[in-house]
């Protein structure tokens, strides 16, 4: 993947289709973007997209493969496949309904009475748990022969654990990402990939070594076509230092809420060690469609650092989404925060475009959610119509309202940023990051005889990048014009 800024959209948010997203996009950002991972365009029966149908299918109202197909001629495509399950409506699931024992696909659903001993797990191995559901994760199923059967179920009650044990299973992994990866797939999302790997008494979440085993097996598939995978997960940031120490590239899903401690207190010191020892093999992130992960920073920040940043984030209309992983206490952690990034920065300009200059000088490849190109506020109103608490940030942009926010001073200053961040030729280079005061960041990045130095004060939310243009002169980058610097 190149060193540029990927765009995280759903098909339908950014113009109500895949050919009106590309419209958007070639119009309004074609500088600014170089990649766009399309969240799951799939037929799905829930969790918006992520219950998926049938991989081999484009959803009709988003458009079809040629959409894909012309994106792909213009841009980088990062594609969700959900390992860990598949929808209840899948022609594999409703197969085995139909059959039960009979169906070609009665070994590829995780069925409680083949994992558990007696068919159920003890309250002692459901505390054990790793799980978002207050209860043991499962679906009980009515079959077609009129018998009842639990069917481990994570997350949503539309999404149906798939047994990665079954060499049934590993067929049709191997059948869907092979056509992906010939559909124009540049980059593989590998989702939900921690809870894929199970045993009796244990998380059932992220368990060594046999999560290595399943990625390694999922990255030789990708491997026949020089594709890379990003494995999708929040938990400690030690975690993804495991994750980068095999080979992979991680999510830096550490700097959402860093990037907040450091503006709501003022202080850049904990900003300052993550960036010394974060991985430089990763995708960095503000905002994604999840909302902005909690347990990620845990022991970057402290509890009571932590738990400001989530009481800020509630005073500017946040609401938090919950971890049951405490087992039978009954203690509930907030996971993530919902909030909109421009809405959790208070809505205030200059902190927003702060922490998107933090962000492009971060080590790894930036990407920028859709609401947090256009500088998007929290969406009340939706999440009280669909009463889901995520659709805070997820509002569907039309045609008309891009054409409006883009006209907003503090998306053109964001555009100019993104111009210099894909344009200038220094963040494949060296960083520093230099000893300064507490309220200051300063990072260097040089590259050859280029070089580019962010100098953040953060108490007054302001910034400067001091770069040297193609003749070795100093230059200051202006955000009151589009960037040129090899003129």
């Amino acid at each position: 993947m190149k060193n540029k800024i990927m765009l995280i959209t759903y098909a339908d948010s950014f113009g109500k289709n895949l050919k009106e997203l590309k419209e958007m996009v070639d119009t309004y950002f074609k500088r600014e973007v170089s990649a766009i991972h399309i969240l799951p365009f799939f037929p799905s029966s829930g969790d918006r997209g992520f219950a998926p149908m049938d991989y081999t299918k484009v959803d009709e109202k988003f458009g079809d493969w040629e959409d894909i197909q012309a994106l792909a001629k213009d841009y980088e495509l990062m594609f969700d496949f959900m390992i860990n399950h598949l929808s209840r409506r899948s022609p594999e699931f409703l197969d085995f309904i139909e059959k039960h024992d009979d169906s070609a696909y009665a070994d590829m659903f995780l069925r409680f009475r083949n994992f558990w001993p007696g068919g159920e797990p003890t309250v002692e191995q459901v505390d054990l748990l790793n799980k978002r559901k207050p209860c043991a994760p499962c679906e009980e199923i009515t079959f077609a022969d009129g018998t009842t059967e639990k069917i481990w179920c994570t997350f949503d009650d539309e999404q149906m654990d798939l047994d990665l044990s079954r060499q049934v299973t590993w067929d049709y992994v191997e059948k869907t990402l092979r056509f992906l990866m010939d559909h124009g797939l540049s980059q593989l999302r590998l989702d939900a990939f921690a809870f894929a790997t199970k045993k009796i008494d244990t998380t059932c979440f992220f368990l060594e070594p046999e999560i290595w085993e399943m990625m390694d097996r999922i990255q030789k598939i990708l491997d026949e076509k020089n594709i890379p995978m990003l494995p999708e997960i929040h938990d400690h940031y030690s975690v993804q230092m495991k994750i980068a120490d095999h080979g992979y590239a991680i999510y830096d899903f550490v700097l959402p809420v860093m990037v907040l401690h450091t503006l709501y207190t003022g202080s850049g010191a904990r900003m300052k060690h993550w960036l010394s020892i974060c991985p430089k093999n990763q995708q960095t992130t503000l905002d994604t469609h999840d909302g902005l992960g909690t347990v990620d920073v845990v022991d970057l920040l402290s509890p009571e650092q932590l738990q400001g940043v989530i009481e800020q984030t509630e005073k500017y209309g946040a609401n938090f989404k919950w971890d049951y992983s405490a087992g039978s206490t009954g203690k509930k952690i907030v996971y993530q925060i919902n909030c909109s990034y421009y809405s959790a920065v208070g809505e205030n300009d200059d902190a927003y475009l702060l922490s998107r200059a933090l962000q492009f000088f971060t080590p790894g490849i930036p990407q920028v959610y859709y609401m947090g190109l256009l500088a998007g506020e929290n969406d009340y109103e939706l999440m009280e119509r669909t009463n889901y608490d995520r659709n805070i940030s997820r509002h569907d942009y039309t045609v008309e309202e891009i054409r409006e926010h883009v006209k907003k001073p503090v998306v053109q200053k964001l555009c100019r940023l993104m111009q210099f961040r894909n344009e200038y030729p220094v963040f494949d280079g060296e960083m520093t990051v230099h000893d300064t005061a507490d309220d200051m960041i300063r990072i260097t990045w040089q590259e050859g005889t280029f070089k580019a130095t962010l100098t953040a004060r953060l108490r007054e939310n302001g910034f400067d990048i001091v770069y040297l243009d193609q003749d070795g002169r100093e230059r200051t980058l202006t955000l009151e014009e589009d960037f040129v610097w090899n003129e």
